[in-house]
């Protein structure tokens, strides 16, 4: 195993433990702590998603840079699956993040916005990407024995 296959193999296992860290330990977890109100959880979160998002474009391009400096074993799921990932961070980040965003500048300036369903679109997304993170993992470690 080379240097490539290290980066094409781990990137995906890293960036689904950070998506499951943040996604589905920290968020739902820090509005349980104590003192954290409404306000400061948002401040919080919009601050720790904006940092994850940033991390997963890096990790997005480092993953196809491997992807396409390296063979051909298992081309087509790999390029599939991450045609997949590339679709789900831009519906993240330019359709639903920013909606997000401003719902929760709305909040903490005391506005209070028309109920929406973008929050469970968003927790739809990131659980559809940690599924495709980890075929792609799968795809990966099986292609290169």
């Amino acid at each position: 195993m080379n240097a490539g296959d290290v980066v094409r193999i781990g990137v995906p296992f890293v960036w689904l433990g950070a998506v499951l860290a943040i996604s589905f330990l920290e968020a739902p977890l820090k509005f349980r702590a104590p003192g954290i109100t409404v306000p400061l959880g948002l401040g919080i979160g919009r601050l720790v998603f904006r940092a994850l998002n940033v991390a997963e474009l890096a990790f997005a391009v480092i993953l196809t840079v491997a992807v396409v400096a390296g063979d051909a074993r298992s081309v087509t799921p790999v390029v599939v699956l991450l045609v997949a990932l590339w679709a789900l961070l831009a519906v993240q980040l330019l359709g639903l993040r920013p909606r997000l965003d401003r719902r929760a500048r709305d909040l903490l300036a005391g506005r209070t916005p028309p109920r929406s369903r973008l929050h469970l679109g968003y927790i739809v997304a990131e659980a559809v990407k940690a599924v495709l993170l980890l075929a792609l993992a799968t795809v990966l470690v099986l292609a290169n024995p």
